[in-house]
């Protein structure tokens, strides 16, 4: 038996709309201004800001720990924030250790209580089309590129990556080496201006850890809309605020950081898991998130 969310205040990114929702088991059927059904079980949502539940990318969440670490590490910063879905990296340094290296991460997240995908994080030396076939086979949503010499990123055969690229065209994201740090504005910017002439499916700037992923970003990832929306189709993953005056004229990332104690209630695929203070560990509850086709949406 389906249900309806009515007069929820729906903030995506930094626009609050009202709408009603038609839930059904656990995808979103229907989203109107009004929603006219009798029969149906309402719940009124005006009290509360209502967003999507978030998608983080996190590189260091413990893989090789006792389970109560694990347990305790997924709550307090997946659970109690609001994410259902996690990004995460495994280290790649020779291109025939992918498929095992991505297996590994794969069985030490299978306690995992949100769903999860596994990029891959490389030394530039193994962007060759080889390897990028094998991260097609593998269907690896992003490929963390460590950028360490400007002058290796010009002499890449760009036009051979492309090709290897498509038509799977997981997106080329970039990490600033250490050393580089001072100049990465300038190394961003080189990134930029290859990305762009040479037409490579990329992501044009570093990606932050432990904050919502940006629209933009979780297009190009092939996870939008299905997740971290809460559009006709998509999945019933949602977070309630409470509302208050002055959390009225912020945006998603202002939400996360600066008022989550106002976060009461967090819905993972039509189960809540976070009810106030009170929250719902279900280990092996998370899939792994097998992108079909990244950009596929074009926004």
């Amino acid at each position: 038996m389906g249900y309806i969310i009515e007069n929820a205040n729906i903030l995506k990114e930094t626009k609050l709309t009202k709408s009603s929702l038609l839930i059904e088991g656990n995808h979103i059927a229907a989203k109107k201004e009004h929603i006219h059904h009798n029969k149906l079980l309402k719940m009124n949502a005006e009290s509360y800001i209502m967003t999507p539940s978030y998608v983080l990318l996190d590189t260091r969440v413990p893989l090789n720990t006792s389970f109560q670490e694990f347990r305790k590490y997924m709550v307090e910063n997946f659970l109690l924030k609001g994410c259902t879905t996690l990004l995460t990296c495994s280290s790649i340094t020779y291109e025939n250790e992918l498929a095992e290296k991505i297996k590994e991460t794969k069985t030490a997240l299978i306690s995992s209580p949100i769903d999860f995908l596994i990029g891959v994080n490389i030394p530039l030396r193994l962007l060759t089309p080889s390897f990028i076939r094998k991260c097609k086979k593998e269907k690896i949503p992003a490929i963390f590129i460590d950028v360490g010499d400007l002058d290796e990123l010009t002499n890449i055969p760009w036009g051979w990556i492309r090709e290897a690229l498509f038509p799977y065209n997981c997106p080329l994201v970039p990490l600033i080496s250490n050393h580089l740090r001072k100049d990465a504005r300038r190394a961003l910017s080189k990134w930029k201006d290859i990305m762009e002439n040479e037409k490579i499916p990329a992501i044009l700037d570093e990606l932050k850890e432990n904050q919502p992923l940006s629209v933009p970003v979780l297009n190009k990832l092939g996870l939008y809309p299905q997740k971290a929306s809460l559009l006709h189709g998509a999945e019933v993953s949602y977070n309630l605020y409470l509302k208050a005056r002055e959390i009225i004229n912020v945006d998603e990332v202002e939400l996360f950081h600066y008022h989550s104690d106002r976060l009461l209630v967090t819905v993972n695929k039509g189960k809540v898991v976070r009810a106030g203070e009170e929250v719902l560990f279900k280990p092996g509850y998370g899939e792994y998130v097998r992108v079909r086709i990244p950009s596929y949406f074009a926004l």
